[in-house]
């Protein structure tokens, strides 16, 4: 039976070439609405499909889409999942990353156009969604410019996307190979210690519950 509303990190293995790549996307849910935090690599419709359902929501459930930027690894299933439900579902972004889901612009790290998708309502920092009790659009930019984290407020759990990145249940910086403006993003860090933050769903890496103020301060100051 599943709980009328809630949050969770929804584990994604997908297969890229010769290797499996996993991800910690994540879900939201209430009486209203189910939504999925970013979707993946290109070609995930059926492994997304079949995560929401284990969960024991059938993908006709799913109502919107949030993407927290332009990363291929992020926005790359968007276009398939808009197609498969049939333009029903809503896709959220930043106002920095609707070019990118349009098609009108390459990707800055792979210099591809992403078949275009849409974006129905486009994200600000301080947005306050109304959404599973209420969600908090915080602008984190420095892995990419148009970066942003989402706050839950009920839950105080944080989807960082690739703000934070995390390694056996310890939040890390993102992943200087891909983070293009460190400094940008070590200040998106430290703004996050403004949040009363009990859990972070890392994209890459899973959840955190213990020592994030802690860390946080740490990885800001480093």
């Amino acid at each position: 039976m599943v709980a009328s509303s809630g949050i969770k990190a929804l584990k994604l293995e997908m297969s890229a070439g010769a290797h499996m790549f996993v991800v910690h996307a994540a879900l939201l849910w209430d009486e209203q609405d189910v939504i999925l935090v970013d979707t993946g690599i290109p070609g995930q419709l059926e492994i997304i499909r079949n995560a929401l359902a284990e969960e024991g929501f059938p993908f006709e459930k799913l109502t919107k889409i949030m993407i927290t930027h332009q990363d291929l690894d992020h926005l790359g299933s968007l276009p398939e999942l808009i197609a498969a439900s049939e333009d029903r579902i809503g896709v959220y972004a930043h106002e920095l990353t609707k070019p990118y889901l349009l098609g009108e612009v390459p990707l800055i790290k792979r210099g591809v156009m992403v078949p275009p998708s849409k974006v129905d309502v486009t994200l600000q920092d301080g947005d306050l969604l109304p959404f599973c009790g209420g969600i908090q659009v915080i602008f984190t930019p420095g892995h990419t410019p148009d970066h942003i984290s989402l706050y839950h407020i009920p839950s105080k759990t944080l989807i960082s996307g690739d703000a934070l990145t995390s390694h056996e249940g310890v939040i890390m910086p993102p992943n200087p190979s891909f983070t293009p403006n460190m400094e940008q993003a070590l200040k998106s860090v430290a703004k996050l210690q403004e949040y009363e933050i009990e859990t972070v769903i890392a994209y890459h890496g899973g959840i955190c519950t213990e020592r994030i103020k802690e860390r946080l301060t740490e990885i800001s100051n480093s």
